[in-house]
């Protein structure tokens, strides 16, 4: 068994991740109510304080709700907490979640089909030179780390696309990748050895062709969706992209006149 250097942490995070992780499995179902602090500081052999700034980290990232003078409710995450929870989703009792995994990946592809278009519409001069000159030396960058030329590339095409909320979503996305590497390598090989793909994306963005880039950076992120597909439970329901039936990247479903 490998071992790995232990990190130093302050006790009141200890108390939290121990927490965190009863809401997330549902040890502690929402509505339900946690222990007075005095009886979790004794369960845990730490002191109030300690306890205290647990409970203000657990209500922060929208896990539980603090009553003063009362007792501390826990909520449903699906509908309190953020995308900063994510890479804590993913760790499950028997392993990484292929479900959770597979959310992530669903995301990263809707967020990147928008990030390419909008890289192609806002980005300026200099932006488009690089995100071009990324796409020509992909192939190069990739054989000294697939991981980082990839990484790096879409890194551009995110900072060009201008939004912040992508940029943040890209952030978490990236937490949920380097928290399980080896696994991610193997999902994310296809689509980071489309050298090809890279190239005709990078060249969509330089020319300012909007709907180009987004249905380039469609058909790359699939690949990973399909991968994923193997770590997926047999009893699983097929979606269009295990049945290879590929959604139009540019339709937009929602009914006209619908909010």
């Amino acid at each position: 068994m490998p071992f790995v250097p232990v990190r130093r942490q302050p006790v009141s995070a200890a108390v939290f991740a121990q927490l965190r992780a009863a809401v997330v499995t549902g040890e502690v179902a929402p509505g339900e109510a946690l222990p007075p602090e005095r009886t979790l500081a004794e369960t845990f052999g730490v002191n109030r304080h300690a306890v205290r700034e647990a409970l203000k980290r657990l209500e922060q990232a929208g896990l539980v709700e603090v009553a003063q003078g009362g007792a501390t409710r826990v909520l449903d995450f699906r509908r309190s907490a953020g995308l900063d929870l994510l890479p804590h989703l993913v760790d499950g009792p028997d392993g990484p979640e292929a479900e959770v995994l597979r959310s992530g990946l669903e995301m990263r592809r809707v967020i990147g089909v928008e990030v390419a278009r909008l890289a192609a519409v806002r980005a300026d001069e200099s932006a488009r030179e690089r995100i071009l000159a990324a796409g020509r030396g992909y192939r190069a960058e990739r054989l000294r780390s697939g991981r980082e030329a990839d990484r790096g590339f879409w890194a551009d095409l995110v900072d060009a696309a201008d939004n912040i909320a992508f940029r943040l979503a890209y952030n978490s996305l990236l937490q949920v990748i380097d928290a399980h590497a080896a696994l991610m390598d193997e999902v994310l090989d296809e689509d980071r050895t489309d050298v090809a793909g890279h190239l005709e994306l990078a060249e969509s963005v330089a020319r300012g062709d909007a709907e180009s880039a987004a249905a380039v950076a469609h058909r790359i992120l699939t690949a990973a969706l399909v991968a994923v597909g193997r770590f997926m439970p047999a009893t699983a329901p097929a979606t269009a992209t295990s049945l290879g039936d590929e959604p139009d990247p540019t339709h937009d479903p929602t009914p006209r006149g619908a909010p």
